[in-house]
């Protein structure tokens, strides 16, 4: 059996994914444009780092800042030349003013994927009602993972939050695998394991000096060593 708890960090470019796969990350999240907390990357970009690792990669949907979806034929469009291009794993999420799901976007979107595999991102962080949302995605096709750090403030104040949230792994709506992050840091990691997470999401937190540098294979690999570390420490308890 498979113990290895995952790593996901956030690249920027095929320079970023592969110090990231030889840091030990599991996964791959594909954006652009972290000044607009990340956007939609090219097609171009989306093919020279699918050249570059054998990870798997999940490619952002999104348009614009903010939580609400804009042009919605735009985000059809893009998310259908991007599958044209073999991308296969996504990550997205929507609001409306309310701040509930914007369900009519979400399902013209999750559409156009073909039951790939996808995240919902920190949206669920900023959203009216937590617990409403999951129920009101819980059957859309291919959803697998939230991205969440418990809070719009960061892990910090979503501690609480994230443990109740993986007490309930199985019931209607929280099926979906718990990615934590957004002011994650090395610290939280014992915490998080001992409450059951085992899914880490990291930005910058994988570059030496933040978003001005690129991703640092020994900034992933000292993820890698405590996440590994970490879990056998629990698994020997």
């Amino acid at each position: 059996m498979n113990n290895r708890v995952l790593l996901e960090v956030i690249a920027l470019d095929a320079e970023d994914a592969i110090a990231a796969q030889a840091g030990g990350a599991d996964r791959l999240e594909l954006v652009t444009d972290m000044a607009a907390d990340g956007l939609t990357p090219s097609r171009e970009t989306y093919a020279r780092v699918r050249a570059a690792v054998d990870v798997p990669l999940r490619v952002m949907l999104r348009l614009a800042d903010g939580f609400t979806a804009g042009d919605v034929d735009a985000l059809v469009r893009v998310a259908g030349e991007l599958r044209s291009e073999g991308a296969d794993e996504f990550v997205l999420g929507f609001l409306d003013a309310d701040g509930h799901p914007d369900l009519v976007t979400l399902e013209r979107v999750v559409a156009e994927l073909d039951d790939c595999r996808w995240t919902f991102h920190r949206a669920i962080d900023h959203c009216a009602d937590r617990d409403a949302l999951r129920r009101r995605l819980a059957d859309l096709p291919g959803l697998d993972t939230y991205l969440t750090a418990g809070s719009a403030a960061g892990v910090d104040t979503g501690l609480p939050v994230l443990a109740a949230e993986s007490a309930r792994q199985g019931e209607t709506g929280y099926d979906s695998r718990l990615l934590v992050g957004g002011g994650l840091r090395l610290d939280h990691v014992p915490a998080l394991l001992a409450v059951g997470v085992d899914a880490f999401h990291i930005g910058g937190a994988a570059r030496a000096a933040g978003w001005a540098s690129p991703v640092a294979r020994g900034a992933v690999g000292a993820w890698r060593r405590t996440l590994d570390g970490e879990t056998a420490m629990v698994a020997a308890v």
